[in-house]
């Protein structure tokens, strides 16, 4: 029978000739979840051999992932901010440089006082319950256009025992009012910014899995911030506070609309890879 370590090698072989990148890790990760185990169990169980059942389950994953469908749609879950969120072809996975946008908002407040946060986009609720799991003073609310996706956040925040301070609803940010929403002392919001052209380069897991309508906002990548930064001046409390993640090049742009909007203390905070990805500024 087929040992752990003869399916790991093998699915690495097999993984790399269809141009997976990190395809180790990708081989090691998807066994870990059909032996219902971490990654790092796998190197104490070398020896282990695995049913008939279990090969054909890694089988399946294989076969999905060499097609470059996303190794967190094969699982089901992605890891973001310390905390497990189930996630689906439904909505965007999260990403680790969407953590400093949670950390700048958790680091932002200096007060005991309840404080009402405005998620736009929300997508399965990572930005949102994140924070909430991490400041017991907020109350958060997400809104996003995608029903499903709503209900996928709706579903972790019963899974992170959160039902009192998170709430999630239906809305077209493109297409509401301030007169229906309510007032918050801080907007967050990783909007789409890819633009119509850029798509079209995006790699595999991305253009032909992720949810196009989450990525793109197929006009120049502005849209969403064009649209947001003024509805966010009327719904904030003075002072009050907007938080924006950026696609790269896009910096110089976003931060002449929040200024145009009367946005000040504009700070741009920069990822591991030296891109400009965080954005934030203060209305009074």
């Amino acid at each position: 029978m087929l040992t752990v370590l003869d399916v790991i090698n093998s699915s690495t072989e097999y993984l790399n000739k269809k141009g997976i990148e990190s395809a180790r890790t990708n081989a090691e990760l998807l066994l870990a979840d059909v032996l219902h185990c971490k990654r790092l169990d796998l190197y104490l169980m070398y020896d282990k051999p695995l049913s008939e059942s279990e090969l054909n389950e890694y089988r399946q994953y294989l076969k999905r992932r060499s097609v470059y469908e996303p190794l967190q749609y094969i699982t089901g879950k992605v890891e973001f901010y310390g905390l497990d969120f189930i996630i689906t072809p439904s909505v965007l996975i999260p990403r680790p440089e969407t953590e400093i946008l949670v950390e700048l908002v958790i680091n932002s407040i200096k007060t005991d006082r309840e404080v009402k946060i405005l998620d736009i986009g929300c997508g399965c609720g990572n930005i949102g319950i994140a924070i909430a799991a991490n400041l017991p003073n907020a109350k958060v609310s997400g809104i996003d256009i995608s029903k499903d996706a709503i209900s996928i956040a709706e579903e972790n925040t019963v899974n992170h025992n959160l039902q009192s301070r998170v709430n999630f609803r239906c809305v077209d940010i493109l297409n509401t009012s301030a007169e229906k929403l309510l007032i918050y002392d801080i907007v967050v919001s990783n909007p789409p910014y890819v633009s119509k052209l850029d798509y079209e380069t995006l790699q595999k897991e991305i253009k032909n899995f992720e949810p196009e309508i989450a990525v793109t906002d197929v006009s120049d990548g502005f849209s969403f911030y064009k649209s947001i930064t003024p509805l966010a001046k009327q719904i904030l409390n003075k002072p009050g506070k907007i938080f924006y993640e950026l696609g790269q090049g896009q910096s110089k742009q976003v931060k002449k609309i929040l200024e145009e909007n009367g946005f000040k203390k504009i700070s741009i905070i920069q990822d591991y890879g030296k891109i400009d990805r965080v954005i934030s500024g203060v209305v009074k």
